[in-house]
């Protein structure tokens, strides 16, 4: 098992040894439930999950109330659609989303109009290589910004589209997809100027079951769902809720999570992914006359098919030969369409892939082809 090269970290990212670490010694030593004891160690862990989420508040310039715990990023995507059919009256909204986005930022939104929720859903145009058009950005009542393509990995001008989105509507309202992008580059959520965004703790070396849904307004809107340590009081069957963040967290906390995802973050910002390999990768398979590669040489995937070649049967002879990556439509079928093909390879890598990672992974391609 040690001897496979793991080119896979846009889908899962390798845990720091720190983080299984802490979580380890979370479960053996300081476990108790969070916001429902008195006691030292229960008090202690509440301690904990705000220190988090002061760490994760810091890490994309919020504020604690705005960083609300899910349990990844297509949790929060769904909980975002729920959140404003609560506040708004939805049948009256338009929606635009774009062919860069994954199925749990489109599809949610798609269900809503097939079931008569929303008014209208348009797809804003991208340019001739796949990226953002933001001259084609509509005036409408929701926008969906997929900040980062988990295709073919390049960076979205997210703070331009916003703002052109703002002047043709002031209340439109932005939801950032930023699962991919935090991985690679640094987060400013008041820059950006959106109204939510969400990434997911596996995608940065955290545990799964933990996600981020930041909520600019939090206070204005009602939570969408219900149970315990959501509740300030009941008077007379009527529910005052609690400030948020906590109105939106009913029940227990995935608290071994929360535990280890402020040194996740820690261990990203000391080592993000080398995308050096990335270009050198671009570089050697640029030379082998099957291959198409799909994303540009400075992105953060290596994205890319092979002439006569199905990318599962690529995927399956990788595999046996030690190589982990990713193959098919990535959950991301819109842009595959857009290609004009049915899947895709994709490397991506991770702080401990090396070079000798990048030259065996050069080394399987060819023997493949061959």
């Amino acid at each position: 098992m040690n001897e496979i090269v793991y080119f896979d970290a846009a889908a899962s990212f390798l845990k720091p040894e720190s983080v299984i670490q802490n979580q380890a010694d979370f479960l053996r030593n300081r476990y108790a439930n969070a916001g429902r004891g008195v006691c030292a160690r229960a008090v202690a862990v509440d301690d904990m999950v705000a220190i988090s989420r002061k760490r994760v508040a810091s890490f994309i310039n919020a504020t604690e109330s705005q960083i609300v715990w899910t349990a990844n990023a297509t949790d929060g995507l769904n909980r975002i659609v729920n959140i404003i059919a609560r506040n708004f009256i939805m049948t009256d909204f338009s929606v635009a989303v774009s062919n860069l986005e994954h199925h749990s930022a489109r599809l949610p939104w798609q269900d809503a109009i097939t079931n008569k929720k929303i008014k209208q859903l348009s797809v804003y145009d991208l340019d001739d290589d796949f990226n953002i058009k933001i001259d084609s950005i509509p005036k409408t009542d929701i926008l969906v910004i997929t900040a980062m393509s988990n295709v073919l990995g390049m960076p979205q001008d997210v703070a331009e589209i916003i703002r052109v989105a703002r002047h043709k509507n002031p209340n439109v309202i932005t939801i950032v997809d930023a699962t991919q992008y935090i991985v690679h580059k640094k987060i400013d959520v008041r820059a950006w100027d959106c109204d939510f965004l969400v990434f997911s703790g596996h995608k940065i070396g955290a545990d799964t079951g933990i996600g981020v849904l930041y909520i600019k307004d939090a206070d204005k809107y009602m939570p969408d769902k219900f149970g315990g340590g959501m509740v300030l009081r009941v008077d007379d069957n009527i529910p005052i809720w609690n400030n948020a963040p906590d109105k939106f967290e009913s029940g227990t906390l995935p608290l071994t999570q929360i535990s280890g995802l402020a040194v996740a973050i820690d261990e990203l910002e000391k080592s993000r992914p080398d995308l050096k390999l990335i270009q050198y990768m671009y570089d050697e398979l640029q030379k082998i006359k099957r291959i198409k590669i799909l994303s540009s040489r400075d992105a953060a995937v290596l994205s890319f098919v092979i002439d006569d070649m199905h990318v599962l049967d690529f995927g399956t002879l990788a595999g046996a030969n030690g190589i982990c990556l990713r193959v098919g439509n990535m959950c991301a079928s819109w842009i595959h369409h857009a290609m004009n093909i049915d899947g895709s390879i994709r490397v991506s890598v991770g702080p401990w892939n090396t070079l000798a990672d990048a030259n065996k992974f050069i080394s399987v391609v060819k023997k493949i082809i061959k």
